[in-house]
């Protein structure tokens, strides 16, 4: 049994250290663009993850948004923070716990007009059970991290 407990916390810590160490970028981003290519003003104008375009594009934060259509692009330039996920489009979650990590365009919530990406559907519903409580601990350890130079 206590080999299993061993076995659970090294996985949990190496993911941990894993997701810590693969932050790169301030913003979540891959081969795709910022969040994985998706139109951040979809989220709030369709109420749904919506693919960006290759065509519509605008760099900002030092990686490239796509965006579905030109007036999402219009949007997003005018008022970037008000579009761009929370915690540069890293877990809610994962920043609550402290680390950041990936997220899936799914796995999606606005908030008092805010976005926030989860890391899959799994995980979002342990962040609906006290949205107000992970951001406040999220809020903490994201600005803690900013100020020490680590996002």
């Amino acid at each position: 049994m206590k080999s299993l407990i061993f076995l659970c916390l090294c996985f949990g810590l190496s993911n941990t250290c894993q997701a810590q160490k693969d932050l790169k970028s301030a913003i979540f981003s891959n081969a795709k663009g910022a969040i994985k290519g998706y139109d951040p003003v979809a989220y709030f104008t369709q109420n749904q993850p919506v693919k960006g375009s290759e065509s519509i594009t605008f760099d900002w934060m030092g990686e490239t948004w796509h965006f579905a259509t030109q007036a999402n692009r219009a949007l997003f330039i005018e008022h970037p923070d008000q579009y761009a996920p929370q915690y540069g489009g890293y877990c809610a979650y994962g920043w609550a716990k402290g680390y950041a990590a990936k997220t899936e365009p799914d796995a999606w919530t606005i908030v008092d007009g805010k976005l926030y990406l989860n890391y899959d559907k799994g995980v979002q519903s342990k962040w609906e059970k006290d949205i107000p409580g992970y951001v406040r601990q999220a809020d903490s350890l994201y600005l803690k991290n900013k100020r020490t130079g680590r996002n």
